[in-house]
């Protein structure tokens, strides 16, 4: 069985908050752009060794921090999708990503090893993502709260990378 499009989601398929990301995700092949987008933030990131640790102002997060971040949401977004395609509607709480990045010790790893995870991360997405069926991709739950499909989920987590890879061009990368 060949992968099913993953159609983008209606306005009543998540919050009204998750618009900013999904709005970033172009028209075309979902599960193209997740193959591709990751290899093109993977060169961004990479290329930025020499400020790793870079903060653009005081109480921000570094370019690690950002890197953390991504795999950390794409792994909680990618488990809702699991559980709700599996059926299991059992409500799923949010998170505090800013008490992940503190609590993370992203001073212990180098760039390189923290993009080699959300790379890793990308692939056990698109792996997910590349295996369900229309009524799957369909199915909902509730998560902080607010419901939200299992497409709206797989657009979410490739409009969030498109928003931080904006934010790393604009305010860490843009005098390189």
């Amino acid at each position: 069985m060949g992968a099913a499009t993953i159609v983008r989601p209606q306005a009543d398929e998540h919050s009204e908050y998750y618009s900013r990301y999904i709005q970033r995700v172009p028209d075309g092949d979902l599960l193209t752009l997740l193959r591709t987008q990751i290899v093109d933030t993977a060169a961004l990131v990479r290329g930025a060794s020499a400020r790793a640790d870079y903060a653009y102002a005081p109480g921000k997060w570094t370019i690690k921090q950002t890197v953390l971040h991504l795999s950390d949401v794409e792994r909680v977004m990618s488990y809702r999708a699991l559980r709700f395609a599996r059926n299991d509607v059992t409500p799923v709480p949010g998170f505090d990503e800013n008490a992940w990045a503190d609590s993370a010790r992203v001073s212990n790893r180098t760039l390189d090893d923290l993009v080699d995870e959300l790379e890793v991360v990308r692939a056990a997405t698109v792996q997910l993502a590349s295996h369900l069926d229309p009524d799957e991709l369909a199915r909902r739950g509730t998560a902080s709260n607010h419901g939200i499909s299992v497409r709206a989920l797989f657009y979410i987590i490739a409009g969030h990378e498109r928003h931080h890879v904006a934010l790393l061009k604009e305010r860490y990368l843009n005098d390189v």
